[in-house]
């Protein structure tokens, strides 16, 4: 467990720095994807706000959350709270399938990940999240 343990602590650049905190921590290839997956994030959604949840867990939201971005001893997870209502022609969800609202893609040491359509999902879960 991080040692950084607040339930909920404010967006921005507290929350940029813990998660700053959690990718030199991992010190490995989790480290490494979570980095480049907060990168494509940032370009996807420049407006995207970072917060830190639940006892540690990064999370990227704009008009509510987009996703998360959870690290476990086999897998970063990519957790989209509204995934169920996004397309995904890429086919990059690969768990949490059975849920009527959460998708989640699972990357493991090794998986080669398309870029281009996670940021597409990016933007579609930023339309989804603002439209009216």
């Amino acid at each position: 467990m991080n040692k950084h343990t607040s339930d909920a602590m404010p967006a921005g650049e507290n929350a940029s720095r813990l998660i700053d905190g959690r990718i030199e921590e991992l010190g490995d290839w989790r480290g490494e994807r979570l980095a480049r997956v907060r990168a494509l994030i940032r370009q996807a959604d420049p407006e995207a706000v970072e917060e830190w949840k639940w006892r540690g867990v990064p999370v990227w939201s704009h008009g509510g959350i987009l996703c998360t971005g959870e690290s476990y001893k086999n897998v970063v997870k990519l957790t989209f709270a509204k995934g169920a209502a996004l397309d995904d022609p890429a086919g990059l969800f690969n768990a949490s399938l059975d849920g009527n609202t959460r998708r989640a893609i699972d990357l493991h040491e090794g998986d080669r990940l398309d870029e281009a359509a996670l940021q597409a999902l990016i933007r579609a879960a930023v339309a989804l999240n603002t439209a009216r």
